[in-house]
């Protein structure tokens, strides 16, 4: 019988057949290839065994937070407390385009932050490269974005996740907490990953980060994830957009055509793959 795994926790597997939820273990050929089946996996399961028999392949998976079969992603990005990252926010933009999973990003705490030109001019250039921006209080059109869709929620820990989750359906109650001001960052609420189904709407709730790191990867995949980046096609096609003389995307970081933060954190990402 074909399910969908629902929640994980340790090693029992909520898999959901027909709107049942049977908990399983997983076969042990599985184990022993060390193939764990993830929140959002299609799977094959022995209902009288409570045994998952075999994972049908993946659209797509995301390591951290540990989902599969995505097809859309909330980037839930604070403002203030914790502050704004481009870093962070690039990162997971990357992750997303990876993963062919459509990003959008849902800014908090805006009654918390100076709206500085500088920021301003950072946001409006996400949404001039294609990104869909919204605030948390645009919760109408965040549900419109949610409709079809299986969507993870992701941000650093802190940013407001869980509160935006329970604004958008408020008999979820999920728990949330505050964030710690000795370290600048959120204290973990979410402990597991699970799909909530709401009508149409599926949606996860995951535990939060402050960092993330995609090694796994190889360094042309990050280069094409940076969305804008084609837009300025370099002489050489294996331009790493560095140390090259005649880089058109480097003229047009200083033609402020491209924002210096983005290519400063390609660079920073391009390291991580050199130093590691």
């Amino acid at each position: 019988m074909q399910g969908t795994v629902v929640k994980v926790i340790s090693s029992s597997f909520y898999v959901e057949v027909n709107k049942n939820i049977y908990i399983c273990t997983q076969r042990g050929v599985l184990k022993k290839n060390k193939t764990l089946p993830l929140v959002g996996d299609k799977v094959i399961i022995d209902i009288n065994k409570k045994v998952i028999e075999k994972i049908l392949p993946r659209i797509n998976e995301i390591i951290r937070p540990p989902v599969a079969n995505i097809t859309k992603g909330i980037i839930v990005t604070s403002l203030k407390n914790p502050d704004f990252s481009t870093n962070l926010l690039d990162k997971l933009l990357v992750e997303l385009e990876i993963n062919k999973i459509k990003p959008v990003i849902c800014l908090t705490k805006l009654d918390l932050c100076e709206m500085t030109d500088d920021l301003i001019n950072t946001i409006n250039y996400y949404k001039k490269i294609g990104y869909t921006v919204l605030n948390n209080t645009d919760t109408d059109l965040i549900k419109q974005e949610l409709k079809g869709e299986t969507t993870v929620f992701i941000g650093q820990t802190g940013a407001g996740k869980s509160t935006l989750l329970n604004k958008l359906f408020p008999s979820l109650n999920l728990k949330t907490g505050e964030v710690s001001l000795a370290l600048g960052r959120g204290r973990h609420t979410t402990r597991v990953v699970e799909i909530i189904e709401i009508d149409d709407i599926k949606v996860l709730d995951t535990p939060g980060f402050s960092s993330l790191s995609f090694l796994s990867y190889n360094l042309e995949s990050v280069k094409n994830a940076f969305i804008e980046f084609k837009n300025f096609p370099c002489i050489y096609k294996d331009c790493n957009h560095d140390k090259e003389r005649e880089c058109n995307l480097k003229k047009a970081v200083e033609e402020n055509l491209v924002l210096k933060s983005r290519y400063d954190n390609y660079l920073n990402f391009k390291k991580e793959f050199e130093r590691k």
